[in-house]
């Protein structure tokens, strides 16, 4: 059996800190996401779409709420979604208010329940946030029923045996008797396999920030290989990238940009030593999404206390006098001192 995993699309993001062409950008991306996932279900040939929430970021609108509805019914698969901690099941939430298509089934309570999918040979389990919070609904979990596969579909923290949102550990899901546990809420994709169960979360398929970088997708599920295939869509991009200034400070930036220029969000971060510049006159109309930070720092005279009756004055000519030794490493001791004396943070290299 074929199944595609997806979770936290997050719709309705405020993209906080983009305007205008980037806002839109970003916006109509994640609004076409329902759509494109639909689609993929039906080219991969998938036999169920399972959805671990967070769906939508907080409170929704009617148009991104209409192309959930519209892409869920189109995928034409048993539909099963795992409300999560952003858009738990409060009494005004649309998984409770709204009309469904009949291929959908939403899990709206913090308890797991089980839905049998005779033609499949499968039972789904799961079950849904009522609140910002959530306990660990795999404790004591065990799968029930004469089925050759049985999946659930949760918004759990694998990661965090402490966390708030539905911890889930290793030896939970060793214990479940599950053939796949699908997972939402960690933005960034991961797996493992405990016993015979394989347990996976996809990430978030579209970055929202400079904090959820690079490749982001969904997973397809072969349940008869007990594999996952991690499919990236093609959805705006978030890098973060930094580097120091040896040349100029846009020198510094397009040797860490790719060759040819795209619409993806860059930000550059620059370090080291240099005078003083403004990061905003530096361009690229190739890169309309990039952004320049300037954390360089003033030049440093590093033997202007030399001829001071010191011990930092005497540490320092005693650097300097071994320069023609090895340059080299007497610059790099130079720097480090100077920097450690001035109170800033050291990285070795």
């Amino acid at each position: 059996m074929k199944i595609l995993h997806s979770a936290d699309w997050h719709l309705d993001t405020p993209f906080t800190g983009h305007t205008g062409k980037a806002l839109a950008t970003l916006r109509q991306a994640q609004l076409a996401l329902p759509g494109q996932i639909a689609e993929l279900c039906k080219t991969e040939g998938c036999d169920l779409l399972l959805l671990s929430g967070d769906l939508f970021d907080g409170a929704h609108s009617a148009d991104s709420l209409r192309r959930v509805m519209q892409a869920l019914e189109e995928a034409a698969v048993p539909v099963f979604i795992s409300p999560g901690n952003h858009d738990f099941c409060h009494p005004d939430s649309p998984y409770l208010t709204a009309i469904w298509p009949e291929n959908v089934h939403i899990f709206t309570k913090p308890v797991i329940e089980s839905i049998p999918l005779p033609d499949l040979d499968c039972r789904v389990y799961g079950a849904g946030y009522q609140s910002m919070d959530c306990g660990a609904l795999l404790e004591h979990f065990h799968t029930e029923g004469p089925e050759a596969c049985h999946i659930a579909v949760l918004h759990g923290d694998p990661t965090q045996l402490n966390a708030p949102y539905c911890p889930i550990t290793q030896a939970q899901v060793a214990a479940s008797g599950l053939t796949y546990l699908a997972l939402g809420h960690i933005h960034k994709a991961g797996q493992f396999l405990a016993e015979n169960t394989l347990c996976g979360w996809p990430g978030c398929p579209m970055g929202r920030g400079n904090d959820e970088c690079g490749e982001k997708g969904v997973y397809l599920v072969d349940t008869d290989e007990k594999a996952l295939r991690f499919i990236p869509l093609d959805t705006p991009r978030f890098f973060d990238l930094q580097t120091e200034v040896t040349t100029t400070p846009a020198e510094a930036v397009r040797a860490v940009l790719p060759a040819m220029g795209n619409a993806d969000f860059y930000r550059v971060t620059l370090t080291g030593e240099w005078e003083a510049f403004d990061a905003g006159a530096i361009s690229f109309p190739d890169f309309p999404n990039l952004t320049i930070r300037d954390h360089t720092q003033p030049p440093v005279d590093l033997w202007g206390c030399i001829g001071e009756d010191t011990l930092e004055g005497n540490f320092f000519h005693m650097l300097h006098d071994a320069l023609e030794q090895d340059a080299e490493t007497a610059i790099l001791a130079a720097k480090i001192s100077r920097k450690i004396l001035d109170g800033q943070e050291v990285v070795l290299p």
